[in-house]
Order: structure tokens, then sequence, then C-alpha cells
């Protein structure tokens, strides 16, 4: 939305305001006279807006939480994006709008070595990436059915100022400020991608201003740690472990992390060649260890329950 507004554009947000909801930056979007939002959910929509893109961001995305129970997922990541399918299809008297939606590597499944491409088969492991994937095929169907244009993204971890403490970084300074040990599943060896917001938002750009229609994109960016190597490094910082003399191969992270989770359906590694975006000249600009400086200084001063 930052992107957007800072671009001049018009944008109307609708969200249905979660718990995993941000309002401190509702009230920055205020603040732009082109900005207009109203508290909905994407389900509940009955009419469209006049727009050029419709941007679907709205999604459940714990995992987690999708294990537990999934209802909520299916209602946001199916039927939601259902639900603008038809809208647009209705509107197809006029000019349909392009729905960018926001998919996400976990989409793959995982793999142990290489990089999924956008024309990869889709092999979800749990609840959530199901439930995204099963989008995806809404919107593939709905185009070739009735020609209603889309672009397809799927970016891999995001991370940054603002997102709700069940994510691993904002957990992690939520559970060392507490004095809590932080939950790590399955020692912390899966690997992940990290992606800055900002990088993912330009991407959005990107592709917007490149006028393409009916595509997929990855969005990498190409930085990958283990969960255990990440934690190591939030640590260090919260505890401004450099001003000592520790590595951090060095910490015991059996004093701030407890290892007894295993996720059911553990995605080992996700990877994803983004060569396809870049093509179209994007290129990620934010270094994950110079930015989770301050994001660490973030949540150690800002507490969130």
């Amino acid at each position: 939305t930052r992107a957007c507004l800072k671009k001049g554009w018009y944008v109307r947000g609708i969200d249905k305001l979660t718990y995993a909801s941000n309002k401190k930056f509702l009230e920055e979007f205020k603040h732009y006279p082109n900005f207009v939002f109203e508290q909905k959910d994407i389900n509940d929509l009955d009419w469209l807006y006049d727009c050029d893109y419709i941007i679907n961001t709205a999604a459940e995305t714990h995992v987690d939480n999708s294990i537990v129970k999934s209802d909520d997922f299916v209602h946001s990541n199916i039927n939601g994006v259902h639900n603008l399918l038809e809208l647009i299809r209705k509107n197809s008297h006029f000019d349909m709008p392009t729905l960018l939606h926001f998919s996400t590597d976990e989409v793959y499944g995982d793999i142990v070595k290489g990089s999924h491409k956008e024309t990869d088969i889709l092999k979800p492991s749990n609840p959530y990436s199901a439930t995204k994937a099963a989008g995806d095929q809404l919107i593939l169907a709905w185009a070739r059915t009735y020609n209603v244009p889309y672009n397809i993204v799927r970016p891999a971890n995001n991370y940054g100022i603002g997102q709700y403490v069940e994510k691993l970084v904002p957990k992690s300074c939520k559970f060392l400020t507490t004095g809590r040990k932080i939950p790590l599943h399955n020692g912390g060896e899966p690997y992940r991608m990290w992606l800055h917001a900002e990088d993912t938002a330009n991407a959005i750009i990107t592709i917007i201003e490149s006028g393409k229609r009916n595509e997929i994109y990855n969005i990498s960016g190409d930085f990958e740690q283990k969960n255990i190597d990440t934690v190591k490094k939030i640590v260090h910082l919260y505890y401004d472990l450099d001003d000592v003399i520790v590595e951090k191969s060095d910490l015991d992270m059996d004093e701030y992390c407890d290892f007894s989770y295993d996720r059911e359906g553990q995605d080992v590694r996700y990877s994803v060649d983004d060569s396809k975006l870049r093509e179209l000249g994007w290129k990620p600009t934010s270094n994950f260890d110079e930015e989770l400086i301050d994001i660490v200084k973030y949540y150690k001063e800002t507490f969130i329950w």
C-alpha cells in the first residue's frame, strides 16, 4: 500500500482487520488523500470498485494455525479468491481489472537442491499451502474459461518491521523479552529464503508498470539460511553480544530455544528461481543482516502481545 500511495496511485484498502492486523499502518495511510479504507471481508464484497488492479494480499498465513484448524484458511484463501474472481467475471461487459494475487513459494512444496520455477508442479505440504495452491488453480481456470486477467506472485518468507508476532523474527524477540525459550521446530534445521517487504512491494510495482498480464512470477531475493542461524543472529543482536567476545557459532542455543517441537509435514527447504521477474528489471536491494539490526531493535522496544 505504501509503495502504491507514494507513486500517487489511488488505493482503496479492503481489510477485515483480523488479530494479525497492524492498525498503526492504517493511521499512516489515512494521511494520504489518495487512500480510502473500508473494513470488510473479501468474501462479503458484492460489487467491484472502478479500478485497474485488485491486489489480493488477503490470506490466513500461519502454517501452525492451519494444522490445528483449517476452516479459516479455506474461507479466506479459497472462498475469498473465488468471490473476487466471480466479481471480476461479472464485470466482463466493462474492462475487467487485473487480479494480482499473492500466492507463496510454499505451493511448490520443499526442494532439497536447486530452485523451483514457475512452471513446476504444485505439491503443497500443509493445509495453508494447499489452500493457497487451490486459489492459484481457481485463478488459472477463470482466466482460461472467462478470460479474467491475472498475475500471480509467489514470494519467499517476507520480513520487516510491523509483522505480527507469530512470525519467526518478531516471535523470537517476544520470547526473549518475556524470558522464555523460543519454540523452534525440527531442531531449527529447515532452510528458508528471506525477502524484505519493501523488495516485495517493489516487485509488485515492477510487474504493474511492465503491463504484463496472465503471468506467474517467483520472488526470492536469493538469501537463504537455516532457521537456527536466523535465531542465532536475533539472539546476538538482542543481547548486544557483539560487545563481548563470543561468536554466533559458540552460542549455546539450548539456553535460548526449546527444540521439543516438530511440525507435521515439515518442509525442509523452500527455494524459488526469480530470474523471470529479474528480466523485467527488478532486483532486491535489502541486506538481511543489515535490516535485522533495526528490526530486532524495534521489537525489543515495541512489545506486542
